[in-house]
């Protein structure tokens, strides 16, 4: 019998915030069926013999090597029997009737593509969750860190009204479900996006093919963020601004694409500079200024190979 919801968690080394997640699913108060998929990126933190043990009806596939966050995922979509496909990542909280609120979402608009969950801090405070779809300007506006002062490259999502569903252009790829036929459409994520920037891919498809990406505030997830790609941080900051080229050269061309390497390798070189003189001026901030120097000198030095 096919499931109404195919839960997918993709994992890698996370073992004591998957089973944090996995007990919220099966907490969530709904009728719908479920059925539940984590497809493991060969971790060595013996999560999935635990997962096996304490949630037996949850669905494994485990892979011998870390293929990577969208292909991962395809994997279980390739088997999933759900009419809605709900990814979902691992360091995340489902809060009560989270799944049934983006299905209902998903219901009652009818030129619906995707929903995305309402996304909060361990604190409570709202997390950035949706984003305008990535441009030059856009770039260059949050690479010099002036959303601070007038939101361009992200929403004012803290005057939003919590209560009221809305149409936005990027959601982020914690908590997202979307309709089976809208991925036979569009096609699944894509692989070539090795990790990161697959969901604004995704979203992007979406739009284009004339469907709306829904932000569901009612269907909210606390999401712990970052946890598997904290094992490597640099690596995956480089990582980041690789599949941003990519996005740009997929959708935008070539000469967009090589505008915004130009753009970055400015903005990285300026965000070196100033994060020098912080180190000199206050010594408190030393520790985080180091971090970011080194990120950006590696980014500088990455570019010309993106």
């Amino acid at each position: 019998m096919n499931a109404d919801v195919s839960l997918i968690i993709v994992s890698y080394n996370v073992c004591n915030f998957l089973l944090n997640c996995l007990d919220s699913v099966f907490k969530q108060s709904t009728a719908l069926k479920i059925e539940v998929w984590v497809v493991d990126n060969a971790s060595t933190d013996g999560s999935m013999q635990i997962v096996k043990e304490k949630f037996p009806q949850v669905n494994q596939i485990v892979n011998e090597k870390n293929i990577g966050f969208a292909a991962a995922n395809n994997q279980a979509i390739r088997l999933a029997t759900g009419k809605y496909i709900w990814l979902l990542n691992p360091d995340t909280i489902v809060e009560p009737f989270a799944m049934q609120n983006l299905v209902t979402a998903l219901q009652e608009e009818p030129q619906a593509g995707v929903a995305g969950s309402r996304l909060v801090n361990p604190d409570g405070s709202l997390q950035s969750s949706c984003y305008p779809f990535p441009t030059l300007f856009r770039e260059t506006w949050r690479m010099l860190l002036l959303d601070h002062f007038l939101p361009v490259a992200n929403y004012a999502m803290h005057t939003w009204d919590i209560n009221k569903t809305r149409s936005v252009d990027n959601l982020q790829g914690a908590s997202l479900m979307v309709p089976k036929f809208v991925l036979d459409q569009v096609g699944l994520l894509d692989e070539s996006f090795f990790m990161y920037t697959e969901e604004v891919d995704l979203n992007y498809r979406i739009q284009k093919a004339g469907m709306k990406n829904l932000w569901v505030p009612n269907s909210e997830v606390t999401h712990f963020g970052g946890q598997s790609t904290r094992q490597s941080q640099t690596a995956m900051f480089l990582q980041l601004y690789q599949t941003k080229i990519h996005f740009f050269r997929k959708h935008y061309g070539n000469q967009q694409a090589e505008r915004y390497k130009q753009l970055l390798a400015i903005t990285a070189w300026i965000r070196v500079k100033f994060s020098s003189i912080q180190i000199k001026i206050n010594k408190a901030s030393s520790e985080k200024s180091h971090y970011l120097i080194n990120n950006y000198q590696h980014l500088l030095n990455a570019l010309p190979g993106f």
